[in-house]
């Protein structure tokens, strides 16, 4: 049997939204896809990360040029999907630059500390707005643009939300529990076009958010002792970008190192 030589992604464009940090799993996604051999349109805000206590550890220009060292395409964008209109601007770049786009990996998130007790009108407004607005409206102008070859993969990262509390954050919870709400209703409907639709949780990823106390705390009700890294999200994503996951749709998937709750 004659084996391709060429790498499992080659020829196929990848957008990839919430590119905006070195140790975020945003642009370790980049990288896998940039390895299967994938050409890249990232989205970035960097803004919202120096609102954050992790603050912004890299200016995203810096992380174009690393990524166009390893051979592919690279185009970036900044945007904030506050902005109603955001979705289809990235749209209609990605396919200007492109001409199309076969993945689209939807991982930015807007995160915030809000207990019930803390909790605003605004702030609930606007984690929608980021989180699902923007989601569903990207995935909305990127269908509009599909031509139905094979290959159309849709995943949308989550959180643990589903399977234990967050009353910290109530606004982040509900906003990715809308996500993963919707994503068997997304896969069926896209279905006939050849796209497939997942959600993945990639359970505690030690991007640098949590601090030293939380830190401890999540090791010690980790079986396999070590928080996840930001690969291991990648190397699930990267294979549900593939044809090899091409009858894998609707699902949820938990990819969280056996984490007790």
């Amino acid at each position: 049997m004659r084996v391709s030589s060429q790498p499992i992604l080659s020829g196929r464009t990848a957008l990839i939204t919430g590119v905006s940090r070195r140790r975020g799993i945003g642009l370790a996604i980049a990288r896998r896809l940039s390895e299967l051999g994938a050409n890249l349109f990232i989205h970035s805000w960097a803004a919202h990360d120096r609102e954050q206590p992790w603050g912004s550890d890299v200016d995203p220009d810096d992380i174009t040029h690393e990524l166009r060292s390893g051979g592919r395409r690279i185009e970036h964008l900044a945007l904030d999907f506050a902005d109603p209109a955001s979705p289809a601007r990235l749209m209609t770049a990605a396919m200007g630059a492109f001409g199309h786009v076969d993945v689209l990996i939807l991982n930015h998130a807007r995160s915030s500390s809000q207990s019930i007790d803390e909790l605003t009108a605004d702030e609930l407004d606007l984690s929608f707005q980021v989180n699902c607005r923007a989601t569903l409206l990207l995935i909305k102008e990127w269908v509009a643009h599909h031509d139905g070859t094979e290959g159309g993969r849709v995943v949308l990262l989550i959180s643990g939300q589903h399977l234990g509390p967050m009353p910290s954050e109530i606004p982040y919870a509900l906003s990715k529990g809308a996500l993963h709400q919707v994503t068997q209703t997304l896969a069926s409907h896209l279905a006939p076009l050849r796209i497939t639709v997942n959600s993945v949780n990639p359970g505690p990823t030690d991007t640098g958010w949590a601090d030293s106390r939380t830190h401890s705390a999540v090791l010690e009700r980790m079986p396999l002792g070590r928080w996840g890294q930001p690969e291991d999200a990648a190397r699930l994503v990267g294979w549900l970008a593939t044809d090899e996951a091409q009858w894998v749709t609707g699902q949820v998937i938990n990819s969280e190192g056996g984490f007790n709750r």
